[in-house]
């Protein structure tokens, strides 16, 4: 019991948004949308979530996870790859990997646990990029949280950076962001029990042509608020 319960608490600290992992920066492809006009923000956290976060990062998260358990960084670093070529816009791929590392960075001194000294080391040597998902997916392996609750955590962790930037946007307001967070748990759930079942990178995938349009156009954009 002690030890599931150090895990649980060593999880609460790495999503609490308190932890400087730089995810305040992003809006999650929100503030390129806002820029068109009017947002469906419950459609448009869906479409990623199912399209994107699921499939892509969440599935890597997963991957990442069993890699570590089992000792093959080489898996690790080939989802890590998988993964950071599935993002096509270059901001998400710069703000995958600057808070992915900041995250490892950062772990050296919250969590200084073997698999977060191993992975520094093989981003250090540019065996693998450090995408936020695998760095994050390897700090749960290490710090014994279990997979099922490291995928659940961390879609969350998205979703309720998804409707701060909303807030912060003047899409909405705190009430409403927050039933929203309670709308989309039907889809956390189905997009979680998806990436549990993936069993190879190749499983790893994004299929979102119009949020990598928006996004590309936003990478351009005069004044930004978000780096994403």
């Amino acid at each position: 019991m002690s030890e599931d319960l150090g895990a649980l608490l060593a999880q609460l600290q790495l999503t609490d948004s308190g932890f400087p992992s730089g995810m305040y920066t992003l809006s999650h492809g929100l503030e390129g949308y806002t820029q068109l006009g009017p947002v469906g923000l419950r459609e448009l956290l869906a479409d990623l979530l199912h399209n994107m976060v699921g499939p892509g990062d969440a599935t890597a998260l997963v991957l990442a996870h069993r890699a570590v358990r089992a000792g093959d960084w080489a898996r690790l670093a080939e989802v890590d790859h998988r993964l950071h070529a599935t993002k096509l816009v270059r901001e998400q791929r710069t703000a995958s990997v600057r808070t992915g590392r900041q995250v490892l960075d950062t772990a050296a001194y919250a969590f200084p646990i073997p698999a977060a000294a191993r992975l520094a080391e093989l981003v250090a040597g540019r065996a693998t990029p450090g995408n936020h998902a695998v760095v994050v997916g390897a700090l749960y392996a290490g710090l014994g949280v279990g997979e099922v609750r490291a995928v659940a955590g961390d879609l969350y962790a998205f979703a309720a950076s998804y409707v701060t930037a909303a807030v912060r946007l003047g899409c909405t307001d705190f009430r409403r962001a927050q039933a929203l967070l309670r709308a989309v748990r039907p889809d956390l759930e189905v997009v979680a029990r998806a990436a549990l079942g993936a069993e190879d990178p190749r499983d790893l995938h994004s299929s979102v042509p119009v949020a990598d349009t928006v996004a590309a156009g936003h990478q351009r954009a005069q004044a930004r608020l978000f780096i994403t």
